[in-house]
């Protein structure tokens, strides 16, 4: 029997086939071929009693209800006002036409005004389940992306200082992001966007350069806005090391102090992404826009479009041509430029690059001002679909409810590092992801300490470790060499476990689409929970060889999939605790 069709990579968008009829169809949380196949079905049944071309959506979709079945679709009801027909006459007619002698379900039915119910047969399932041991730490990659170049580009700090909790929800959704993306077939390029230019670098060096004189007993008083952190006496400390007493003469603006600031946050950085579980593949730095003329080509193009122009001593862009109300500045009197400009040139050169998609994981405060660059973009030329921008809430540290004031022995702020030192790196990057990114995040110190069930990295964690546990007692016991009769998982937990498994592509797929990791993981509880009932409701131990060996199978199914996901998530799946 063949394999049903995997999902087309472009399965967002509408649809011509050769058949007479032209259908786009959704994604909703079923198995992800089994979704790609009742489309291609249903679309053959509405080719067929059919005699003129019909644009359709049809939308697959899990049922709340197990006795609704497995998947199902309304497809039925949206064509109600196209062909003139009662919804469940439709659905009838339909239902006719589809093919129930391949054997990937067992019934069809129609429900109510007109739901079309579908149920998978078991011979489906146990050949999918076979699929997954087979597959293992390949289970659940696809293709909707293969060929695909893309960049994300996310943390962005300044090196002016170690990395924040302000900054850790952007940097664990972007690596995530990345993550799925690759999982879905696509080359992903991890790119750290920063300045070690301007004002705030001036401040820097000068900063150091007074702590370095402090520190030898001269005189010296931090600038106006200097950076006062530990970090800062810290890196004074290293140029007394390496260089004593010989840089007393050295006036405030010498780089020496700057560059070993610059090179001393930037290896802390690195550190703190690495315990992260987060890699970076490139550093681009925003004063190379300004070295290879990007920055005055960008003005001097829009000049041309009559886009920009100048008032009031300052480079105005017309941003009131793309419905703003009032323009905005490119270029301050001063000569100094907006952020907007250079993240105009920089978008450019991305694309330049040749990025199918260019992802930005940008902070709430961006969600006004970033489609300006997006409308100097596509002004310039280029086809400003190709980047996509995703905005995520900010971080409050609360325990219990109560804003969480931790110890700060840096400056005035709670670094990565020590909420990690807290709360552990796999809790930290689990916290920042369980929520939609749209949503401001509550990271609760007393949940996240926890080590029971009311913390859900634990639940996820302790199930993948507790099936080792099972699986290494069951090596005991039996003979697990012998070919397992999947045959046998007939108990509805089972089955309910087995058809949870087969979801896991599909929402790899979904969460990579919609950039949103939580979807993730509200599967894979999902899974840890339907493991649970599995668990309580059928023995291993102690029952007849055959079935163990069976149960056995599905267990390490479960594992693979556990296993994979949290790997997605760049968290361990500890197989003790």
């Amino acid at each position: 029997m063949p394999a049903p069709v995997s999902e087309p990579a472009t399965h967002y968008l509408y649809f011509i086939f050769r058949l007479p009829v032209r259908v786009r169809h959704l994604t909703s949380s079923s198995c992800f071929r089994m979704k790609a196949y009742l489309v291609r079905i249903l679309t053959e049944a509405l080719a067929k009693i059919t005699d003129q071309p019909v644009q359709a959506d049809i939308i697959i979709e899990k049922p709340r209800s197990a006795d609704h079945g497995d998947a199902a679709t309304n497809l039925a009801m949206t064509l109600t006002k196209k062909l003139g027909m009662p919804p469940r006459k439709i659905a009838e007619a339909l239902k006719a036409a589809l093919p129930l002698d391949d054997g990937y379900l067992s019934a069809v039915e129609i429900a109510g005004p007109g739901f079309i119910n579908f149920r998978f047969s078991e011979k489906w399932l146990y050949g999918q389940l076979s699929e997954i041991l087979e597959t293992g730490a390949g289970y659940g990659k696809t293709t909707e992306n293969a060929g695909k170049k893309m960049q994300i580009e996310f943390v962005s700090a300044n090196p002016t200082g170690p990395l924040t909790v302000g900054h850790g929800r952007n940097a664990v959704l972007g690596d995530t992001i990345a993550r799925l993306l690759e999982w879905t077939g696509a080359a992903v390029d991890r790119e750290y966007y920063f300045n070690n230019a301007g004002r705030q670098m001036r401040v820097l060096g000068e900063s150091v350069r007074a702590r370095y004189l402090q520190e030898l007993g001269q005189p010296a008083e931090l600038p106006e806005d200097g950076y006062q952190g530990g970090y800062i006496t810290d890196i004074a400390k290293t140029l007394i090391d390496a260089h004593e007493e010989s840089l007393l003469g050295c006036p405030p603006n010498d780089p020496v102090f700057k560059n070993a600031a610059e090179h001393a946050i930037f290896a802390d950085i690195r550190k703190t992404l690495e315990r992260m579980n987060i890699r970076m593949d490139s550093f681009f730095n925003e004063h190379t826009l300004y070295e290879d003329g990007s920055i005055d080509r960008v003005v001097s193009r829009l000049r041309e479009l009559d886009l920009a122009y100048d008032a009031d001593g300052a480079v105005w862009f017309r941003t009131t041509k793309f419905g703003k109300e009032k323009d905005t500045v490119l270029v301050k009197s001063t000569g100094e430029p907006t952020y907007r400009l250079p993240d105009i040139a920089y978008h450019i050169n991305k694309l330049d690059r040749g990025y199918d998609t260019c992802i930005d994981i940008f902070g709430a405060d961006h969600i006004a001002t970033y489609p300006d660059v997006v409308s100097a973009v596509e002004a310039l030329g280029y086809d400003s679909k190709r980047i996509d921008v995703q905005v995520y809430q900010f971080v409050t540290i609360v325990k219990e409810g109560i804003p969480f004031k931790m110890s700060t022995r840096k400056a005035n702020f709670v670094t990565l590092d020590e909420l990690m030192d807290m709360v552990g790196s796999d809790v930290t990057r689990f916290f920042f992801l369980m929520r939609t990114p749209g949503t401001h995040l509550e990271f609760d110190i007393a949940e996240a300490t926890q080590q029971g069930e009311k913390n859900p990295v634990f639940y996820l964690q302790y199930a993948h470790a507790r099936i080792h546990s099972i699986l290494s007692k069951a090596t005991e016991e039996y003979d697990l060499s012998a070919e397992a009769d999947l045959g046998l998982l007939t108990h509805p937990a089972e089955t309910t476990l087995i058809k949870d498994l087969l979801q896991f592509p599909d929402m790899v797929a979904q969460a990579a689409h919609h950039r949103e990791p939580h979807r993730l993981i509200n599967y894979l509880n999902e899974v840890a929970a339907s493991f649970h009932r599995f668990y309580h409701d059928c023995r291993i131990m102690g029952e007849a060889p055959e079935l163990a060996v069976a149960r056995v199978a599905l267990l390490r199914a479960v594992v693979t999939v556990l296993n994979n996901g949290l790997t997605i998530l760049g968290i361990q799946a500890p197989e003790r605790m």
